[in-house]
């Protein structure tokens, strides 16, 4: 659901495990509401008119009287709502760390915000925490040697260019499965490796490897550098696009871990698997198929001593932001700076805050829920759901390009759709894991071994579908297709979202039409292959799926011709499941909405109508800034398309959008009513 905005750090915690904000002039622990009823008027930019531009129409003034805080790469409701849950956060740790909570976990929370807070302690020990990593990096003499130290990646600090993972069976979703794919890259996407425009970002990386190298006292570091770099462009070079990697069907690919070291001789799969502790598994599921020839071949010619820099860069790359104050800095003048255009670090405490909340995620959960989100409000968004998802069902039955067994089949399927509002009914138990107050790269690396054990644990029991992939303190959105369930974050289910003080409209176009893009999910370009129980296999007849695609295509070209900076072009098939859920998720609020007037005329608030109204709440939920270096890292890697064309691309295929708002011909936007798409 969310276009995510990520500081330093955060952005260094995806890129960099590669075994598999000052805040604005406004009190962040206030809740959000605007006007009496919930859409911001003075936003409006009332001199571009609607069929220019809709998202400066409804937005241009919060663009302009919006600056982007120096510590963030950019702005908008989810950092905004991010920064109200980490304020909350805050206080229920430090509450715990002074020994003020009873809940059963604040030994634990306690322990991993002081250890992270003690700066002095940090500082006094500077690199020293990864000594026993790197001695075991130093240690290798042969390449099997290196298959096995990163076949202990699960398990904590050490990295791979294999990530490997237990989730759902796509063909069997009552099972747990060992996945497999590639990984081995600290740039945002192959695209910096391997494209003219973007040199003087590998160029930065590749002195940035080396600065962290000769921090932490590796040999030849400018040397080992460069060597790093190329393994890594290497391995671009084999990776498949971002795009490719969309197709479910071609992401399963069954094997035993013989077969797999027959298909990609060069790097010994049986030991890589058995240092994770899957030495008995027989079977995996190999996601990138074609790429692990290619990187096992690169493995085995690429010489040892690459290979243990590569090792060393990506260890204390990971372990950066609980080391001393210089690898922070390095970290974030490389990922901070030079990629997402900041100027400043987030405050101590809210890199603590993130911390924290990463290790025991579900104990904060718990706190959270505890303190801040009321049961009514979880019960007040029930009947919202079940309007929408009445609206799925009717749209589904009126298609008129779907064919009547197929549509049966969907019916079936939204039928069964689980709901999952709130925060779970059952908690994880951390008891084994242990949590000091002097070691945070040591409470890191028991936290993830901590994680990993747990999933091994569950490898050969059902899989538990009550489970929750994301906690309740997070502002977000989901649907699984393997659980065929929605998720609604206790986080987002407040304002701009979600008010039950709103005018009707307003929610609609809020959590409604996010609602709707959760359920539209389910019948996207990758979540229509999956059936009513979570499994991955064929129930469209060939004529409907033709007909899909044909008209996701369409969808796909249009956002193909958006270019959010110059130069940089929407990638219409890499965004295509999310602008399909978009354009759902509106039309299913739409449909909702009237559907709640009972036949009567919607009220008439400040000269709007309520169509009006619904549009614009949906617009103002993705008001946003961004850096161009951000802007430009999400255009290569992000699948949520930029969100000024989250608003414009749907807008322009609907019929009510154009009735609403007069758009006529010879209005940019707007599309003859035959090149308007149509899909749910």
């Amino acid at each position: 659901m969310r276009n995510t905005v990520r500081g330093a750090a955060a952005i260094v915690a995806a890129l960099a495990v590669v075994s598999a904000r000052s805040a604005l002039a406004e009190d962040v622990a206030a809740p959000l509401h605007y006007g009496t009823w919930g859409i911001d008027l003075s936003a409006r930019d009332l001199s571009v008119k609607p069929g220019v531009d809709f998202y400066r129409y409804a937005n241009g003034n919060w663009l302009k009287r919006t600056e982007i805080p120096a510590d963030k790469p950019g702005y908008d409701h989810f950092v905004k709502l991010g920064d109200l849950a980490e304020g909350q956060i805050r206080s229920l740790i430090e509450d715990a760390a002074a020994g003020r909570s009873d809940d059963k976990d604040a030994g634990k929370v306690g322990a991993a915000y002081r250890a992270f807070m003690d700066e002095a302690r940090i500082e006094q020990l500077d690199a020293k925490p990864l000594a026993p990593y790197l001695a075991a990096i130093r240690a290798e003499k042969t390449k099997a040697d290196v298959v096995a130290l990163m076949g202990t990646a699960p398990k904590g600090a050490q990295s791979s260019i294999f990530g490997v993972g237990i989730s759902a069976d796509d063909k069997a979703p009552d099972r747990y499965v060992v996945s497999l794919g590639t990984a081995g890259s600290g740039l945002p996407d192959r695209d910096y490796y391997l494209k003219a425009d973007l040199a003087d970002k590998k160029a930065a990386y590749q002195a940035y490897v080396a600065k962290m190298l000769g921090m932490i006292d590796w040999p030849d570091p400018a040397i080992n550098a460069k060597a790093v770099v190329d393994f890594e462009t290497q391995l671009a070079e084999a990776r498949w696009a971002r795009a490719e990697m969309r197709n479910p069907d071609k992401l399963y690919n069954p094997m035993s871990p013989a077969d797999l070291v027959a298909y990609a001789p060069g790097f010994d799969f049986r030991a890589f698997l058995a240092n994770a502790g899957l030495g008995d598994v027989t079977r995996v599921i190999v996601g990138t198929n074609t790429a692990f020839p290619k990187y096992a071949k690169i493995f085995d010619v690429t010489p040892l001593d690459t290979l243990k820099a590569w090792q060393a860069f990506h260890l204390v790359n990971g372990a950066s932001g609980t080391l001393s104050k210089r690898f922070v800095d390095a970290n974030f003048d490389f990922y901070g700076k030079t990629i997402s255009g900041q100027s400043e670090n987030e405050p101590r405490w809210k890199r603590a805050v993130g911390f924290v909340n990463g290790m025991v995620r579900e104990s904060i959960g718990r706190i959270y829920v505890a303190r801040y989100f009321p049961p009514e409000a979880k019960a007040k968004i029930d009947d919202l759901v079940a309007q929408v998802i009445a609206a799925m069902h009717r749209r589904i039955a009126t298609v008129d390009w779907m064919s009547d067994a197929t549509k049966a089949k969907a019916q079936e399927k939204l039928s069964k759709l689980r709901i999952k509002i709130g925060y779970p009914a059952k908690w994880r138990d951390y008891g084994v894991l242990v949590v000091t107050a002097d070691d945070p790269v040591g409470d890191a690396v028991r936290s993830q071994a901590y994680e990993w054990n747990f999933q091994l644990a569950r490898l050969n029991k059902p899989v538990d579908r009550d489970e929750w992939d994301q906690m309740p303190q997070t502002v977000n959105a989901a649907y699984s297709p393997n659980n065929n369930d929605l998720t609604f974050l206790a986080a987002i289910l407040q304002p701009p979202f979600f008010d039950p003080k709103a005018d009707m409209a307003v929610n609609y176009g809020g959590i409604g039409a996010v609602i709707g893009h959760e359920i539209t999910h389910g019948f996207d370009d990758q979540g229509r292959k999956y059936d009513g129980n979570g499994a991955l296999k064929t129930w469209w007849s060939a004529e409907d799926a033709a007909k899909f695609k044909s008209r996701a295509d369409l969808l796909a070209a249009q956002f193909d011709k958006f270019e959010p900076v110059k130069g940089y072009f929407v990638n219409g098939q890499l965004t295509m499941g999310e602008n399909i859920a978009d354009l759902g998720g509106l039309l299913l609020a739409l449909d909702a909405y009237h559907t709640a007037l009972h036949g009567k005329p919607a009220p008439i608030l400040d000269g709007l109508t309520g169509d009006q109204r619904l549009f614009l709440a949906w617009s103002q939920g993705w008001q946003a800034k961004r850096r161009p270096d951000y802007a430009t890292m999400l255009v290569k890697s992000d699948p949520h398309s930029p969100p000024e064309f989250r608003v414009d691309g749907p807008l322009r295929n609907i019929a009510a959008w154009y009735a609403a708002f007069d758009i006529k011909p010879g209005d940019p936007l707007y599309l003859p009513p035959d090149k308007r798409v149509k899909i749910w």
